[in-house]
């Protein structure tokens, strides 16, 4: 091999017998991506792994027909090829990647992969020259648009309006168990537990880069307290709460967003423009919180806005009359 030159075969190059190997080794890998998105899905969303499962069958079918056209045209001996061997041929992101996607994210992973397929073998027919190859791959495309047909029905047959409905609510509860409350929780914390220490040091000083280099420390290192915190707290098996790295992301991340959505304004020069600007900002974000409470936690918008709003006021006020004072 030439640096800096890559060693992959081109499409054009490579004899039907070697088109017919790319396709049983396609069918192969994208079987075994079926099975285990299924076994994955299997305990949380049932019908859903049925539907893999019943995929997984599909393209082991074809892979068998597959191999059948190979003997009976070329022998026994299928040559090694293999999707990363071929330049321009789809590739498949590894199932490592995306295990960790939404349910619809996967559902709709799936669907790419049989459309990717299928029109990457129709393009391939259209530029081939000689008359077999291009019956050979008008037959591989019509056989991947028959795998997204088979796709469709068997979602219909599992995927029920009650099944779907019961697995979306499951879906829609993981992620607000994993992110939308500890993130919830950091950004309460960030946003209210950091005014009194901000405010205070902006009446005590008037110094408003004084304020910014509190606010800064406030801020990053309740993030990393509370994000230490939350994934040290659970580990999520029992709880079914998800990943700790993730929960505790969430948490420290949205904890340090937090509090420095008040203390940037102290990047202003002007004190009283810094702090009208950062009282601004302080209403935003109690009232995005309270927005995000009604959303995700069913919690009535004006109690859940005068409870946050009460909150941070008090912290507010305590704040300013300690600096002040």
């Amino acid at each position: 091999m030439i640096p800096g030159f890559s060693s992959r075969r081109r499409f054009n190059d490579l004899s039907e017998q070697e088109i017919l190997a790319l396709a049983i080794s396609s069918e192969e890998d994208d079987a075994r991506i079926y099975r285990l998105y299924a076994e994955r899905l299997r305990t949380g969303y049932p019908a859903t792994a049925a539907v893999f499962d019943g995929m997984a069958e599909e393209e082991d079918d074809h892979r068998r027909q597959l191999i059948a056209l190979h003997r009976d045209r070329f022998g026994e001996v299928i040559p090694l090829l293999r999707r990363e061997h071929v330049a321009g041929f789809h590739t498949r992101r590894p199932v490592w990647l995306v295990e960790n996607l939404g349910l619809e994210t996967i559902r709709a992973q799936a669907a790419e992969m049989e459309r990717e397929a299928g029109a990457f073998y129709a393009r391939a027919a259209a530029h081939a020259r000689d008359a077999a190859t291009r019956t050979l791959l008008g037959d591989l495309a019509a056989a991947e648009a028959g795998h997204q047909n088979t796709a469709q029905t068997l979602a219909a047959e599992h995927l029920h309006h009650e099944a779907r409905a019961d697995e979306d609510h499951a879906a829609r509860r993981q992620f607000v168990l994993t992110y939308v409350q500890p993130g919830l929780a950091g950004l309460m914390d960030g946003s209210v537990s950091t005014l009194a220490p901000i405010f205070a040091t902006a009446f005590a000083t008037q110094d408003t880069h004084t304020t910014f280099l509190v606010g800064l420390a406030a801020s990053v290192g309740a993030g990393i307290s509370m994000g230490f915190t939350e994934a040290a707290s659970d580990d999520g098996q029992l709880s079914g709460r998800g990943s700790p790295i993730k929960r505790g992301l969430a948490t420290g991340i949205m904890t340090t967003i937090g509090g420095l959505g008040h203390a940037l304004p102290y990047l202003i020069p002007h004190f009283w423009t810094a702090t009208i600007t950062a009282i601004v900002i302080v209403f935003v974000e109690l009232w995005a919180i309270a927005w995000i409470q009604s959303r995700y936690m069913d919690t009535p918008f004006f109690r859940a806005a005068f409870q946050v709003v009460l909150g941070g006021s008090l912290v507010f006020a305590a704040g300013v009359l300690i600096g002040g004072g």
